[in-house]
């Protein structure tokens, strides 16, 4: 009954905990020698951050994590367009955390450690095929820095949950081709600094060329009375600029993108000098992958990034993944380890996620800066005078409804993953 997770990822340690969760086994691959915490920050909204708390993991967050109180979206000039309680706040029966990846990656590992056994997280293990048997699949793993064999493992299942450029989508696929970019590129870093509005506040500003966001990732100052703020500046390269595949997640070089941000120097908040304050700063490539028609095949299936890569707009990357994982737990606990615990799954998240991706090429909620830069762009007296209020409170409705957070709906239903005492049936 082992199922057999490619990617030791947010969702690939979320499901393996999940599935120990209902008693079923999980043994987790990943390609890299050591999970180490890497990344910036990301916030899990409150219906993912609901699925980590049944797995008992409320205390270790709250701790590490920053509870975002508002959303508050500005034009480019620091004038306030949009704002919106989150989390507790907005009466979810759940914060909305705001924390680094890593960290959130790190707990999740050294409870999936504690919990599965340090001998079923396996490093330096890449998925290179798999093979269906008889009774479940036998996946081949090769050391990707040495190339060298490192045997097979059979299980009942495959998931891959090996993000972006899964090994296991690109045989599933093989003429999609590498991820789609948009033209946009990220700059990403933190910054110890002053705190800012509430101190919990999660703010964008600027338009769709050019934006930056910005949010605390501690919740306690340091000796200095600094704050670890996250930040991500973003412009739309103009179509002379040719993006090159190698500088994906390069060092960033502030001179390249300090200059298009000098000017916003708001009264609540120095963007500049948070750039430029920053000791690493890292550039993305925003992109993403078009829907696919399928995600199972057999006893193998996608989910996270792997099934879904989408915009980091909405913050909806990891919450995705975690959901992913957790209806997933909740078909196998319902139809065992089988064919058609998988067929439920995708039938439930595909159409969710695609219609998703969708959303966020078209920017999400964030289309309202867009709307104000394109209506105003020379600035305004107050946003009323650009955007009706309906406007503004339709646009955030539907982004909730299709992301799967409306505050009734959501605080109405039950976790995901409920147990009972009947145990899950073998694969068959």
């Amino acid at each position: 009954m082992t199922v057999l997770i490619a990617g030791g990822g947010i969702g690939g340690l979320t499901l393996a905990l999940s599935l120990h969760q209902i008693g079923v086994a999980a043994k987790v691959f990943e390609s890299v020698p050591e999970l180490r915490p890497l990344g910036v920050g990301i916030n899990v909204l409150p219906h993912a951050v609901r699925e980590l708390i049944e797995l008992g993991l409320h205390d270790a967050l709250d701790a590490a994590a920053v509870r975002t109180k508002e959303l508050a979206y500005f034009s480019k000039h620091g004038k306030p367009i949009w704002s919106e309680p989150r989390g507790i706040e907005a009466g979810y029966k759940w914060p909305q955390f705001s924390i680094h990846r890593g960290t959130l990656q790190q707990i999740l590992l050294e409870t999936a450690v504690e919990r599965l056994g340090k001998e079923n997280i396996l490093t330096s293990h890449h998925l290179s095929g798999w093979t269906e048997t008889a009774n479940g699949v036998r996946a081949e793993f090769i050391d990707k820095a040495t190339g060298q064999s490192k045997g097979h493992h059979d299980g009942a299942l495959l998931i891959a949950a090996d993000g972006i450029h899964s090994a296991v989508r690109e045989k599933l696929y093989p003429k999609e081709g590498p991820p789609i970019w948009n033209g946009r590129i990220l700059w990403r870093g933190i910054t110890d600094s002053d705190a800012f509005l509430s101190g919990r506040t999660m703010i964008m500003a600027g338009h769709e060329i050019l934006k930056f966001v910005c949010y605390p990732i501690s919740k306690q100052a340091d000796s200095r009375g600094k704050f670890r703020i996250n930040w991500v500046a973003e412009r739309h390269m103009p179509p002379t600029y040719q993006w090159r595949r190698e500088d994906y997640n390069r060092t960033a070089k502030l001179e390249e993108f300090l200059p298009w941000f000098k000017d916003w120097k708001f009264d609540w908040l120095d963007v500049p000098g948070l750039i430029a304050d920053c000791p690493h700063a890292y550039e993305y490539p925003l992109v993403d992958r078009d829907p696919i028609p399928q995600w199972t095949f057999g006893r193998v299936t996608l989910m996270g990034d792997a099934a879904h890569p989408m915009y980091p707009i909405g913050s909806n990357g990891a919450s995705q993944a975690i959901l992913d994982a957790r209806v997933i737990t909740r078909e196998i606990l319902a139809k065992g380890t089988t064919n058609a615990a998988l067929v439920a799954y995708e039938a439930e998240r595909r159409p969710a996620t695609t219609d998703l991706v969708m959303l966020n090429r078209r920017n999400g909620p964030e289309q309202v800066m867009q709307m104000v830069e394109e209506r105003a762009p020379n600035g305004f007296g107050v946003v009323t005078d650009v955007l009706s209020q309906q406007e503004l409170e339709d646009i955030a409705a539907n982004y909730k409804r299709v992301a799967g957070f409306q505050v009734e709906g959501l605080n109405a239903k039950p976790p995901i993953v409920q147990i009972t005492r009947e145990a899950p049936r073998a694969a068959s």
